[in-house]
């Protein structure tokens, strides 16, 4: 078996794209990712990491061959040794036969590269970008459809990387909560109303869900509170005006206005609870394309309202303000769209809750929401006597 670095060779570049629909071929739950996402990662002139780190990537070929696996490795030098201690490195985008050997050979091809580059453990696997996206191994949860932007993968890919000596630095949980009335409140204690309601008697306090037209206005409040709430923790940077308003002009052709909420206070921004349509039940027909005749399909899916789910793409409360029931009052304030009966979703999924934010897992548990995937990032220590230790709580 060789293990080919991909560089620049279109035919295999092709090949890191497609050994996936080989895999999964007969998996009916698998949904292909976009090919554009995929190849957008590992292109210089769209992925901004770049500017700060460097990423290559191979596949692994058989005596006959045939492509068996694929991974990829990479250096963001402005988080490689943030909250770390020894500089970490990443690993993604595997897919391998049910092969030891085989993943063996992909792992230590990406352990050699990154210690040549002053690497002493590698993450994986992660995404060479932002975590909401190609984060995590899929370890529970095999008998559902993936979200967009997570990985689905086979179950024997666990032990593919737990039996190279891979360790488990955190795990992510998606949870999952019906959204009509009468299950909803089955679902609630008493005490969520009670404290959105006091919240709502108290003179100050006010929220809103997002409207286009003000689409800079939103940008800037979502500055503020995540720089407040989120930009502290380990691997997340600070917010930008220019990466807000990127973000929202990003979101902007598939937000629903009815589903992303702002709280304030006094005029003042200090919540939001945002949520998207969930994108792979329109990208499931278009089958990694997403060229003219894929957002036809997927035209189509949106104007006859296929899509019944939508997922929490991010929460956050000001320091501030948390304890008060505000987690409570702006999560009781989309009940105005969601219990409507035009409302034209049914389910609601969070995604990426990881097991070190105990806030976040309270507060979908509050909602009455329940786990139905897990993630599992793993690290790989090189120096095998050094102590592992799991990501902090946060």
């Amino acid at each position: 078996m060789k293990i080919i670095e991909i560089g620049s060779d279109r035919n295999l570049q092709k090949e890191f794209i497609t050994l996936p629909i080989r895999l999964y071929t007969s998996n009916k739950l698998w949904i292909r990712p976009l090919d554009k996402d995929v190849e957008g990662v590992f292109d210089p002139t769209k992925n901004k990491f770049f500017k700060g780190g460097e990423c290559t990537r191979w596949l692994a070929i058989n005596e006959q061959g045939e492509t068996v696996g694929r991974i990829a490795a990479f250096i963001n030098q402005q988080t490689a040794s943030k909250g770390n201690d020894q500089p970490t490195g990443g690993t993604g985008f595997f897919e391998c036969i049910d092969n030891q050997n085989t993943a063996n050979q992909l792992f230590d091809t990406c352990r050699t590269w990154l210690l040549e580059r002053g690497m002493e453990a590698m993450d994986g696997p992660i995404n060479f970008g932002e975590r909401d996206r190609f984060w995590g191994l899929l370890v529970e949860g095999y008998d559902k459809e993936p979200l967009y932007g997570m990985g689905y993968h086979h179950p024997y890919y666990k032990n593919l990387f737990e039996n190279y000596g891979f360790q488990d630095y955190f795990q992510q949980y998606t949870y999952w909560t019906p959204l009509p009335e009468a299950q909803v409140r089955s679902r609630i204690n008493d005490s969520f109303f009670q404290r959105a309601q006091r919240i709502y008697a108290t003179p100050g306090y006010d929220f809103i869900h997002i409207k286009k037209n003000q689409l800079p206005k939103f940008a800037e409040d979502f500055r503020v509170i995540y720089n407040q709430a989120w930009a502290g923790h380990l691997g997340v940077g600070d917010m930008t005006s220019e990466k807000a308003n990127a973000l929202m002009n990003q979101m902007k052709p598939i937000l629903d206005e009815e589903l992303v909420w702002f709280g304030y206070y006094e005029g003042v921004p200090i919540a939001f609870f945002i949520m998207l349509p969930e994108l792979n039940q329109l990208f499931k027909y278009v089958n990694g394309k997403l060229d003219l005749i894929g957002k036809i399909k997927v035209g189509y899916h949106q104007l006859m309202k296929t899509n019944k789910r939508a997922f929490g793409v991010i929460f956050g409360v000001v320091p501030e303000y948390q304890r008060k029931g505000v987690e409570s009052a702006i999560a009781l304030s989309f009940s105005k769209v969601a219990w409507h009966k035009e409302c034209q979703y049914t389910d609601l999924e969070f995604n990426w809750i990881g097991d070190f934010n105990k806030k976040m897992i309270r507060f979908v548990q509050l909602l009455g929401a329940e786990p139905v995937k897990t993630h599992i990032t793993y690290r790989f220590l090189f120096d095998r006597t050094k102590e592992f230790k799991r990501h902090p709580i946060i």
